[in-house]
């Protein structure tokens, strides 16, 4: 037993993005405040926002098409695309602040600029793209998308999809240049950085085992530091619990009664990353295609290009998978010892309600190498087995909750944030839009945890975030005017000429298409 012990004003559980946005907010709302972090792992972004582990999409709900429901008389709701896309904006003025204050440095290295386009075929498919083209070319959030069912167009935006493709049915894709590749893994490192840099005492390797409120409201932890094996105390008045898939655990640790009767399932991804230089340099664009009849909205497919390590890399997926880890690092026992006798109804409301779930993760998870390429082949026809390796990705767990819409053991795709009555406590739950939105996600844990320091901060709030309370769909000006100065401070080349991927033998292909 360590004698160390310790009382701060915040502790930060787990050093994901989550807890590297709440913490640099923190540091410039409230800069005398002491912060501790702690973090399982060896290093920060090592779990969920680990650049391998999620799919680096900036998602603005430019290409994602499970963010427009098609209504039965054809219409297209694009609300929740507007939503996500403003919560995004949220995030590039944040990181454009820091990065226009000397705070952090060289954008690039986390946000490339990259085209998203949605691509689908069959009939019934493109009629619902274009109705969907439509209905989003109306609000400034998505001007300059395209729209185009001209093969030899498509030909010029995804060669390497187009290649050796047998026409027997229409296809289309809407273009958006405004898309993003982000680097989570690289933000949190930086984020973290810049914390440490500012007093911020961060601790890795060390594991929260316990959360207990004590008699005047504050909360105290017990820590294992997970090299010398001892076990410390740690006091703070506030806690925000981060920790990806561990944060369900965590959360009924602390007995706050807004975090009974909710449960978690656990779904794993898997993709296939081509290491073929050759055919990642004819892919230029992040393409979201639709989720088959059945399938889960987190397994949409879609072929990106990636950049990490300032290498361009391409991948295809995701491919879903089980375990009953909450964390790619986890233990296979999370699952069971998730189920408490306040979430047991609901667990086994939501096992009834999703048999079909569980059955397409089954047959997902017994797909061999070459039937994931023959998807992939949907995508890219002439793909070959040897140019593509199978990469596990991160953890993702849904939560489960009892709610008005779906009744006892409801499976929620989304980013879900639990706080007690008093704010004294937050936890964050979920999966995406996540990391995207986390500036978004973030400045609501800090309106409902600290309301008593709004009015205070909320210039300082407007600086690093000018739109903040306010709707960019609304006010186009204001919008165009933020958007311009995003892309310029963190370098995004939107206007610039596009990579041309149209070589000799996809104008042929062009002439035989």
């Amino acid at each position: 037993m360590s004698n160390r012990q310790t009382e701060t004003d915040v502790i930060l559980i787990g050093a994901g993005v989550m807890s590297a946005t709440l913490g640099t907010l923190l540091k410039e709302l409230a800069p005398d405040w002491n912060i501790t972090v702690f973090e399982k792992l060896q290093d920060a972004g090592e779990e969920s926002s680990n650049e391998w582990n999620n799919a680096g999409t900036g998602h603005a709900a430019l290409c994602e098409l499970n963010y427009t429901d098609e209504k039965p008389d054809g219409s297209v709701d694009i609300s929740k695309a507007v939503k996500i896309n403003e919560q995004f904006q949220l995030s590039r003025q944040f990181w454009a602040y820091l990065v226009n204050s000397n705070l952090i440095r060289n954008p690039q290295d986390f946000i490339m600029s990259l085209p998203h386009l949605s691509y689908v075929h069959g009939e019934q498919n493109v009629q619902f793209l274009k109705n969907r083209f439509e209905a989003l070319s109306n609000n400034p959030l998505f001007q300059g998308m395209e729209f185009s069912d001209d093969p030899e167009k498509l030909m010029k935006w995804i060669p390497l999809m187009l290649k050796d493709r047998t026409l027997n049915e229409p296809i289309a894709a809407t273009k958006i240049d405004s898309g993003t590749d982000v680097n989570f893994g690289a933000l949190t490192r930086m984020l973290f950085d810049h914390l440490k840099s500012n007093n911020v005492d961060i601790n890795y390797r060390h594991s929260v085992n316990d959360i207990q409120r004590t008699s005047d409201g504050s909360w105290k932890l017990k820590v294992k530091n997970l090299d010398s094996g001892t076990v410390e105390r740690h006091t703070a008045k506030f806690v925000f619990i981060g920790a990806g898939g561990g944060s369900l655990h965590l959360l009924q640790k602390s007995g706050i009664p807004e975090g009974k009767h909710i449960g978690g399932f656990p779904v794993s991804g898997l993709f296939m990353a081509c290491n073929n230089p050759d055919i990642v340099e004819q892919h230029h664009a992040k393409v979201y295609g639709k989720a088959k009849v059945g399938a889960p909205p987190m397994s949409v497919p879609h072929l990106d290009t990636r950049y990490i390590d300032n290498k361009k890399s391409l991948l295809f997926g995701p491919f879903a998978g089980f375990s009953p880890k909450f964390l790619k690092t986890g233990s296979l026992l999370d699952l069971g010892t998730s189920v408490k006798p306040d979430n047991l109804i609901t667990m086994l409301a939501s096992g009834a309600k999703n048999i079909p779930l569980t059955k397409y993760l089954i047959q997902q998870v017994m797909l061999s190498k070459e039937q994931r390429m023959e998807e992939l082949r949907e995508f890219i026809p002439n793909a070959k087995s040897e140019d593509w390796d199978l990469v596990v990705a991160g953890q993702r767990v849904q939560v489960i909750k009892d709610t008005e819409d779906g009744g006892k053991g409801t499976l929620q795709f989304g980013t879900e944030m639990i706080t007690d009555a008093d704010g004294s406590i937050a936890a964050l739950l979920g999966a995406s839009p996540g990391a995207s939105t986390a500036v978004h996600v973030m400045l609501e844990v800090i309106k409902k945890c600290f309301p008593q320091h709004m009015e205070e901060w909320q210039p300082k709030i407007k600086e690093m975030i000018p739109s903040y309370g306010v709707s960019l769909a609304e006010n186009p000006e204001l919008f165009h005017e933020i958007h311009a100065a995003t892309t310029q401070a963190l370098g995004l080349d939107e206007d610039s000429p596009k990579e041309d991927n149209t070589s000799d033998i996809e104008t042929r292909e062009l002439e035989r298409v």
